[in-house]
């Protein structure tokens, strides 16, 4: 059956590997990013957010199946909360009541592994009390210390933690519509192509994110468990966040499963 898909997100990575997918599998895709997209919006500030909202709702007729916030930054610059816990928080709750049309409504974000390395209190704080101000003051703060990459990993903490906060409340699990997040380690992007196109960035990426099984991947690996994860055959995953990560929780956490 053919479903209607929101991916923001949409022009790049991961976004871009999934809406290819959903599209091929013959799936209705209405694409969000800041060019290039069916929706041109930007996720970091208000205003996008509620463009995207009204022009989602006004290209599906108020009736989607599956929303898939992807739409990420990784720079050290206070921008990256704004999008990547902010901008993907509002784009759940506010297509949220488009999904409850839907007969089997999914929804799903992407953290990282990230979430799993040092974070700044105060602005994982700011981020779960959804205190944008606070959170935009703070990560300033951080940028100006050469603390920026927290603001990447503490952003990434945050929405794993909304995901399995939200995940069985009533707004999610008590209208049926599974809500999940994917934690993907090092992806193969234009991004990341040249340092591991050597031996030498290869050894130093591997020791900062050792991934033992298989090592780095491309988008289209990501892309394959997001399409499960907002397809109908998910119907009891709950605000699980998945590491896709060739190991890096395993080798990080050990034996711990908390």
């Amino acid at each position: 059956m053919t479903r209607t898909y929101v991916v923001t997100g949409a022009g790049s990575g991961i976004g871009e590997a999934t809406t290819t997918r959903l599209r091929e599998d013959g799936h209705r895709v209405i694409g969000v990013d800041l060019r290039g997209a069916d929706i041109t919006a930007d996720l970091s500030t208000e205003e996008g957010r509620a463009e995207m909202a009204r022009e989602v709702t006004r290209l599906s007729d108020g009736s989607i199946d599956a929303v898939l916030a992807v739409a990420g930054m990784n720079a050290p610059i206070p921008a990256t909360v704004l999008v990547n816990y902010f901008g993907a928080v509002a784009t759940l709750e506010s297509l949220q009541p488009l999904l409850k049309r839907s007969e089997a409504p999914r929804a799903a974000a992407v953290a990282s592994m990230a979430s799993l390395q040092p974070h700044d209190t105060a602005l994982l704080e700011a981020c779960l009390d959804g205190d944008e101000a606070a959170a935009l003051t703070r990560a300033q703060e951080l940028a100006d210390d050469g603390n920026g990459y927290q603001i990447y990993s503490t952003s990434k903490q945050a929405l794993a933690r909304w995901i399995r906060l939200n995940a069985p409340t009533e707004q999610w699990a008590g209208a049926d519509i599974p809500l999940n997040a994917i934690a993907p380690a090092v992806v193969l992007t234009p991004m990341t192509a040249e340092l591991v196109s050597t031996e030498a960035g290869r050894e130093q990426l591997d020791k900062q994110v050792p991934m033992p099984l298989n090592g780095p991947f491309p988008p289209e690996t990501a892309a394959a468990l997001l399409t499960w994860l907002t397809g109908e055959e998910n119907t009891h995953l709950c605000g699980q966040v998945i590491f896709l990560d060739g190991g890096y929780d395993a080798v990080t956490r050990q034996d711990s499963t908390w």
